[in-house]
């Protein structure tokens, strides 16, 4: 494992630097990949960090391929395209605004939130425009609302994601708003989470060799659920078994092997409702996701 990694550049490398991070949705669905079960374009070195630094990396064009927040995504779509594989959408996934006991809306409240480029803060946004944050790294927000501060400032509320979903009632936080929820109320539409982006700079048919990568690593998994159980336990920092089950079980799903039509829709309506609210100036006129095989005549 590294946390760093080279500028990624326009010739293909020797060894192809992926960024994903910790929890157990991506090392459940890279586990194959990185460990040579199943063979890619190029070989994979593992860059593991949490989402928000490499949401911040992908603004720099650090990594050749990463994970990423569709948040983030649609300020560098200038520079990366998003697979349709190994992503995370769905229904029942979203982020949740937690609360001390007794709270019953957002009013006055100063919100800890994962990052400003995270999916999780533009829902918030999208919901309450009003809403002021304060921002920390994901683990912490729950402690802080908790304490009911972070960095000597208030906090009232928080937006939890990733496994927090599952065990906020442990710090004795409640449950003000299921965002998830919410955007499916809106929409009718699976929530876009996060996305697998490969830089545009790379020829396309090695961006689709790499894609179907993904997906066959996500197969592999399926097809061997044991294989990654030790490489998942080994990221899973304090999480019980029973969370990390849980957390695969949410965050992996038939979109994460391809996010299909009805979730291109999904992400095309989160990105025009980021647009006019403001959150987000994006190329519109750029190809959201790298081709489908069949979509080219190409076998894989």
């Amino acid at each position: 494992m590294t946390s760093s990694a080279p500028e990624a550049s326009a010739s293909l490398p020797d060894v192809l630097h992926l960024g994903y991070s910790f929890c157990p949705n991506d090392t459940f669905i890279f586990h194959a990949l990185h460990a040579g079960l199943v063979q890619g374009p190029l070989p994979v070195q593992e860059v593991l960090e949490d989402v928000q630094t490499l949401n911040e990396w992908a603004t720099e064009g650090r990594l050749p391929m990463t994970k990423i927040s569709y948040r983030a995504y649609f300020g560098v779509m200038d520079r990366y395209v998003a697979l349709r594989s190994g992503g995370a959408l769905g229904r029942g996934v979203g982020p949740l605004i937690v609360t001390r006991p007794g709270v019953t809306d957002l009013t006055g409240l100063r919100v800890a939130s994962p990052g400003a480029l995270t999916t999780a803060e533009l829902l918030l946004r999208l919901a309450y425009p009003g809403a002021e944050v304060v921002r920390m790294r994901y683990d912490e927000v729950m402690p802080a609302v908790q304490r009911g501060e972070y960095a000597g400032q208030p906090v009232g509320a928080g937006l939890i994601i990733h496994e927090s979903r599952f065990t906020y009632p442990d710090y004795g936080l409640d449950n003000l708003l299921d965002l998830g929820a919410w955007w499916e109320g809106e929409t009718g539409l699976p929530l876009p989470l996060g996305a697998i982006l490969v830089r545009r700079d790379l020829p396309v048919r090695t961006q689709r060799a790499l894609q179907d990568a993904v997906r066959r690593s996500l197969e592999y998994a399926y097809a061997h659920p044991g294989a990654a159980r030790a490489y998942i336990r080994q990221h899973a920092l304090e999480m019980s078994d029973e969370v990390m089950q849980a957390h695969i079980d949410l965050y992996v799903n038939a979109l994460s092997l391809d996010v299909g039509e009805e979730g291109e829709r999904a992400v095309r309506e989160l990105l025009r409702r980021a647009v006019a609210a403001g959150a987000v100036t994006a190329r519109t006129d750029l190809p959201l996701f790298v081709p489908a095989l069949e979509e080219t005549g190409e076998a894989s």
